[in-house]
């Protein structure tokens, strides 16, 4: 179904962090017509609790754009606010699960973004666990949503390399830019009417994208030095890998930002720390793994050479 001659597509745009502003100015910058951004409320942070908008809305309201901050999405008044905003398609970058009262509503659909080609990585974060599970492609997708998470028709894809100094950080970077191509060359489609869906294909063997915990965060030192590698980029910057330092009595819980690999042979127990005065590396299986950047509880991260002045080392610390 295409626009109307004379018609131009009336957006309504859903996202909260930084990795939806290029998207939503990317669609500014050419002119569409942003009739209303739905964000999520703000949040207290910090010792003094002060109300935090999200990176949408700061971007939103600098653009003079209206905003709305439903808590419930089922809202009557909410979705009544909606309803009178009149958009005729709806896009939805990294927000959360719509119901199928709000996602139906658009005369020519509501489409998603997502970082990773699916139907591959679908769940909440597809760019960590790209990375962790040692992927060397990755890409976006656009495709209209439907009422399972990520399963929606697909509309288009643009694949990219994911090299050896990769980061989560690095690789968010790169996806946002490419994802902000994508959503314009979809909207574009959408108003020649010239979409071609494609449905998703379903296999056992598809990998999984599930929110971070606390717990996925943790370093299996008995894992290879490609598989730990991988684990610490995968996590950095955030929300960072972390580990336990044992020294002597002391347990140091450490977060883990930016780490090399060096693979050798040895003789050295998974998690025997080899160290300097300036520099620490890990035994795993296949070599070490280099620790360049770390954080102790308390402190703020620095490299580990500036972390060595202050901490003294037993011969027997290790990781755990």
């Amino acid at each position: 179904m295409s626009l109307a001659k004379n018609e131009r597509p009336r957006i309504v745009f859903m996202g909260t962090p930084e990795f939806a502003v290029a998207i939503l100015d990317k669609l500014v910058q050419n002119k569409y017509d942003i009739v209303g951004v739905i964000t999520s409320p703000d949040k207290p942070a910090g010792r003094g609790r002060k109300l935090n908008k999200s990176a949408i809305k700061i971007y939103a309201e600098e653009k003079g754009l209206k905003v709305l901050q439903p808590t419930n999405l089922k809202n009557e008044g909410f979705l009544s606010e909606l309803a009178h905003l009149n958009a005729n398609l709806q896009i939805v970058v990294a927000f959360r699960m719509l119901p199928k009262v709000v996602w139906e509503l658009p005369m020519y659909g509501t489409f998603n973004l997502h970082a990773s080609l699916l139907p591959n990585y679908r769940g909440a974060a597809p760019i960590n666990w790209a990375i962790i599970n040692g992927e060397t492609e990755t890409g976006v997708t656009t495709f209209f949503i439907d009422d399972k998470i990520d399963t929606g028709e697909m509309i288009l894809q643009d694949s990219m390399a994911i090299t050896n100094d990769d980061t989560a950080g690095t690789l968010h970077d790169k996806l946002m830019g490419k994802g902000a191509d994508l959503v314009l060359k979809t909207v574009i489609q959408i108003e020649k009417g010239a979409v071609k869906r494609k449905k998703q294909e379903f296999s056992e063997v598809l990998r999984a994208a599930p929110k971070i915990h606390k717990d996925t965060c943790r370093i299996d030192w008995n894992k290879t030095i490609n598989e730990v590698f991988d684990h610490i980029r995968g996590l950095s910057p955030y929300p960072a890998a972390w580990t336990t330092l044992i020294n002597g009595k002391d347990e140091i819980s450490v977060k883990i930002y930016e780490a090399s690999m060096k693979k050798e042979k040895h003789n050295h127990t998974n998690g025997h720390l080899v160290f300097t005065k300036k520099e620490m590396q890990v035994a795993v299986e296949g070599g070490y793994i280099g620790l360049l950047k770390i954080q102790l509880p308390g402190k703020r991260k620095m490299e580990t050479r500036e972390v060595l002045n202050g901490l003294k080392l037993t011969k027997t610390a290790l990781m755990v």
